[in-house]
């Protein structure tokens, strides 16, 4: 069966099977650029994924921007199945649902770690490398995921209400405001929207999970299909498989040899 028929009996990132969007999470989202979500996931995953951090987090960034005290875990999906539930929970997907064209892809994901001292983070917006005038429609997106309390003290990320429909306005650091939220919630944020990691003052670490969305034409940040093997594609769960890359955006973008890239895993080659 080539990709034609494929394609045409699949459903784009399971979304058939999600309900839409709440109105409110929607209208934040483009009144503010950002919406906070609460109690996406329990404490008990959240531990599952401090324990996970603690074993895959092993330096701290080599720049200002990463964190000379911050702690990131790259490639995560190569190495731990603790984020899948944030990676592709419905309450996530829905919006992006919303937002970004059908067959949209996971960009990046990342688990962060800010250490007590760490500072804080230059204020930037996650679709800098897309070369389009600002405003521009909604090509990017993401989310960060509280596992330890989010606090103004201890390193929560800040946000720029509205800075999302900026053209060439630069923000001032007093204008962010601190996305405080209880362990286990997340903030979902438009890619165009001026946002950063706050600064640590405390003595405790302030630990996170990122995921990033593109639309499905964008080039992804993180190279999954090279990340991944074949044998860690084929365990992970839809839609993750298809968010990686596993996927075709109609009619034919992401094909190999003329049919659908899932076919790749029925072979060792």
């Amino acid at each position: 069966t080539s990709w034609h028929h494929q394609r045409m009996t699949q459903q784009p990132n399971d979304a058939a099977t999600r309900g839409p969007a709440p109105a409110h999470e929607l209208e934040a989202l483009e009144r503010d650029g950002y919406v906070v979500l609460e109690g996406l996931i329990d404490a008990k995953r959240c531990e599952l994924i401090r324990a996970q951090a603690a074993r895959l987090a092993d330096h701290t960034g080599s720049n200002p921007f990463e964190g000379h005290r911050t702690q990131r875990v790259y490639a995560p999906l190569s190495k731990t199945r603790a984020l899948d539930d944030l990676i592709d929970h419905p309450r996530i997907l829905s919006l992006l649902d919303a937002i970004l064209l059908p067959n949209y892809l996971l960009s990046q994901a990342q688990i962060i770690n800010i250490l007590p001292g760490e500072a804080a983070q230059g204020l930037h917006h996650d679709d800098a490398f897309c070369p389009l005038p600002r405003p521009h429609k909604t090509l990017h997106a993401a989310f960060i995921a509280a596992i330890d309390d989010f606090t103004e003290d201890n390193g929560a990320t800040v946000v720029v209400p509205g800075s999302h429909r900026w053209s060439d306005r630069l923000p001032r650091r007093e204008e962010a405001i601190s996305c405080s939220m209880p362990a286990g919630s997340a903030v979902l944020f438009l890619g165009s929207l001026w946002h950063g990691g706050g600064e640590n003052r405390t003595h405790k670490a302030r630990l996170a999970v990122t995921g990033q969305y593109c639309d499905p034409w964008l080039r992804q940040q993180e190279n999954f299909l090279l990340e991944l093997s074949k044998s860690q594609a084929r365990e992970l769960r839809e839609p993750i498989r298809s968010l990686v890359g596993y996927s075709i955006h109609p009619p034919f973008m992401g094909m190999v040899d003329r049919r659908h890239p899932r076919r790749t895993l029925e072979r060792d080659d």
